[in-house]
């Protein structure tokens, strides 16, 4: 058996939950899409959050294609990450004009995630099966950031329509 195909249960697991949270965040963004688009730190976190789901189902999809050995896998997740990567420091360049540091500090965070999986990757490109084991904790380190971003955008939205109703 394969280093890959003994993680194919947690790439389906991986990659089935974050579509399936993708399609429930996206849902909800779309109920409150006025207020997120008038909001630079909303849509921050909107775009973040959306690009960060999508992104774990792409690389989990990529894991599973079949016939693959080690190094295309990591070249696979590099290349997406490193996309990701690069809109989450322009999104984070655009927001941070009316920010606070928090949303600035947990973008920090996820960049930590996305460096932390792409350290697994490189480690898994030269070889090193153990690199899924990085690649792993980075993806579901994510995870925390991507649900608690989601909640954070969802309770700041509510807080601007509430403030909208009073006025």
């Amino acid at each position: 058996m394969s280093v890959i195909s003994s993680w194919h249960d947690y790439f389906v697991m991986v990659g089935g939950g974050s579509a399936a949270l993708t399609g429930l965040v996206f849902v909800a963004m779309t109920l409150h899409l006025e207020e997120i688009t008038g909001d630079p730190v909303h849509r921050h976190r909107a775009r973040t959050i959306l690009t960060g789901f999508t992104a774990v189902f792409i690389r989990s999809a990529l894991v599973l294609m079949g016939g693959q050995d080690l190094r295309p896998v990591a070249l696979e997740l590099i290349a997406v990450l490193t996309v990701v990567e690069f809109i989450l420091y322009s999104s984070i360049r655009q927001a941070m004009r009316s920010a606070d540091r928090g949303v600035l500090w947990r973008t920090i965070g996820s960049f930590a995630c996305l460096l932390l999986e792409e350290a697994g990757a490189v480690v898994l490109f030269f070889g090193n099966a153990w690199g899924l084991y990085v690649v792993g904790l980075g993806m579901m380190s994510s995870f925390i950031f991507m649900v608690t971003g989601a909640w954070l955008l969802l309770v700041g939205v509510g807080a601007m329509e509430r403030a909208a109703a009073r006025d």
